[in-house]
């Protein structure tokens, strides 16, 4: 090595030595952490005590943790697709070029700004069973479908149900989908336009433009939103934190792993339990990350390939 590669490395590494103490400080050492400490009791008052692989022992016949990672997996097994749907549907939508078009990418875009407890907070009150907006606009639908099957379905009382609580939860999360959007509306405008000028010419129609030239295009863009969906899904916290109260929901039907570790932290002060959960989630995110990249290699397009 010549003496200016060793000055190239030494600028090289100064300049991502930034990145790399915080990669370290916040990243790395909290992750060493928690695998540690998930093998000891160790309550943060006291010194931690190795006891090996007990809390994991204790996690294979918790039946709350099971309880907690089957919500985990049903509000991400639905809140992903219907959030990519939504997204992709929306975005196509506000890729016309209509009158006004920049106001409506902005109101689209500005339920995503609003913190999550304020999101939470709102629609607590949005899917009140008595006095909330959602039920008011479903009584009347309602009640043309009753009379139309005869039957007498009420209108559900969201988060006081263990039946309808993990779908109230998914809703709320939909009302924030502008991130996507604007993904995706970035995506929309790389597709060449000669090709949907191409398809015309052979007499496609919006649905089969769709399907056979925009999908494929953007689908590197669908990839990226689905792993983005797939990470955050997985650690949902403060919407069903906030609108519980703390608390697990009817029939624990809110709780998640993210907040049964928040449990057992701070409530029980289970440090080593919790970190135990916290590699669980980590493991559970990893392996879905892992699973998608594998599928991704058979179905996402990227030009020039």
């Amino acid at each position: 090595m010549t003496k200016r590669d060793r000055h190239n490395l030494l600028t090289g590494l100064l300049f991502i030595s930034p990145w790399a103490v915080g990669f370290l400080a916040f990243c790395a050492y909290p992750l060493a952490g928690s695998l540690y400490f998930s093998l000891c009791d160790y309550s943060a008052l006291s010194p931690a005590v190795f006891i090996g692989g007990q809390n994991y022992r204790d996690l294979a016949t918790d039946g709350v943790f099971w309880t907690a990672l089957y919500n985990t997996l049903f509000f991400a097994a639905f809140a992903i697709p219907l959030g990519l749907v939504v997204a992709l549907g929306l975005a196509v939508l506000l890729n016309f070029n209509v009158r006004g078009r920049g106001l409506f990418r902005t109101i689209i875009f500005l339920p995503s700004l609003v913190p999550m407890v304020c999101l939470a907070v709102l629609w607590q009150w949005m899917l009140n069973g008595e006095l909330g907006l959602v039920n008011t606009v479903l009584n009347p639908v309602l009640g043309v479908i009753n009379g139309i099957l005869g039957t007498d379905w009420p209108a559900p009382n969201w988060l006081a149900d263990a039946r309808f609580a993990k779908w109230g939860i998914i809703f709320t999360v939909l009302w924030g989908a502008g991130n996507a959007v604007v993904i995706f509306l970035a995506g929309l405008q790389d597709v060449p336009r000669h090709l949907y000028e191409s398809a015309d010419i052979d007499g496609a129609n919006f649905l089969q433009k769709t399907i056979h030239i925009t999908l494929p295009i953007i689908s590197p863009v669908i990839y990226f939103n689905m792993i983005m969906g797939l990470i955050g899904s997985l650690q949902v916290f403060a919407v069903p934190f906030v609108m519980t109260g703390g608390g697990d929901g009817p029939e624990r039907s809110l709780l998640f792993l993210a907040t049964y570790l928040y449990q057992n932290a701070f409530d029980y002060w289970n440090m080593g339990y919790a970190c135990a959960i916290g590699v669980i989630l980590f493991l559970v995110i990893l392996l879905l990350t892992l699973a998608a990249c594998k599928l991704s290699e058979r179905h996402v397009f990227y030009a020039g390939k």
